[in-house]
């Protein structure tokens, strides 16, 4: 597959680099800054899975250094979204159908609305990975899990060819026939997995030391169920006991994406997750307290 990574972060380099050691053809899209520290520094996977060095790394600024691709795996944050319209439109015109795994369920509809419909596959990654000061990426989870579907029946070509890709990579790639409840799941476990953690600055290993303070990540996890039940997706209470002991499965260390950028002092994406799911309730005039208090105690800190 000739695919593109828009948002070579950690989550877009390791599945980006996962596919061009495959050999598949992967083209990493991204800012100057980004840009330049790949071609100084090149790309590394240091991972439980396996370590990578990819031999022959394609960076491109523009797409006008892109001829033509299948694919676009978008993976900027939410906050990023707005700046990649521009590009992802030019792709699509090359061809490209677009792969978003941001979080939340927002993106969907702006991206739905900018490209069309036939043009946006759901998707979704379970996946902690971060950059170190080369922009090289650790991968720290035992998990790298890539869930994708159609939400378009144009789409289910792309999809057969993408699980083809990632059964012949080194990840857990996995097509799925109920793609939006799959991203609802993982937006309800997201939402409380970065809320605790970023809100108390810990580990999930100290919070689940306090039943008092781990409580909130399954009071998160029960709105989060009835505000998907809101917008006729149907999650059941087994699917927060299923989340919830996936919380306490997790290793004492292991923390979330967003503590991880609280801690280096970058931007957080609490108005992209937390926010949205304000923003979604308050169209079904649903109350969320355990949400609206987190996302008021994680805001001071959202550009910090």
């Amino acid at each position: 597959m000739r695919i593109v990574v828009l948002g070579a972060g950690a989550l877009g380099a390791y599945y980006g680099a996962r596919w061009q050691e495959a050999g598949h053809k992967v083209i990493n899209l991204v800012r100057e800054g980004r840009a330049q520290q790949l071609r100084e520094h090149g790309l590394v996977l240091h991972s439980k899975n396996g370590d990578y060095e990819v031999p022959d790394l394609h960076v491109a600024e523009s797409t006008d250094e892109i001829s033509e691709a299948d694919l676009v795996f978008l993976s900027v944050k939410g906050y990023h979204l707005p700046g990649t319209l521009p590009w992802l439109k030019q792709l699509v015109q090359k061809g490209a159908k677009v792969l978003p795994v941001l979080n939340g369920v927002e993106h969907l509809t702006i991206l739905q609305r900018e490209l069309g419909e036939e043009a946006v596959i759901g998707g979704l990654a379970y996946i902690i990975a971060t950059l170190d000061e080369k922009g090289h990426v650790h991968h720290t989870s035992p998990f790298h899990d890539l869930v994708f579907g159609p939400l378009h029946p144009s789409q289910q070509q792309i999809c057969e060819e993408l699980s083809l890709a990632c059964s012949q990579a080194n990840m857990k790639g996995k097509q799925s026939p109920n793609i939006l409840e799959d991203m609802w799941k993982k937006y309800m476990f997201i939402t409380s997995f970065s809320g605790i953690t970023t809100a108390v600055n810990l580990p999930i290993g100290e919070i689940r030391q306090h039943p008092e303070t781990f409580l909130i990540a399954k009071e998160m996890l029960n709105e989060m169920k009835s505000l998907a039940n809101a917008n006729r997706i149907q999650l059941t209470s087994d699917d927060v006991e299923t989340a919830f002991n996936n919380l306490n499965k997790l290793d004492d260390s292991m923390t979330s994406s967003m503590h991880q950028d609280r801690r280096k002092g970058l931007t957080l994406e609490v108005e992209h997750l937390h926010g949205g799911a304000l923003r979604l309730a308050d169209e079904h005039n649903l109350s969320l307290p355990y949400i609206q208090t987190v996302h008021a105690m994680i805001k001071p800190y959202e550009n910090s």
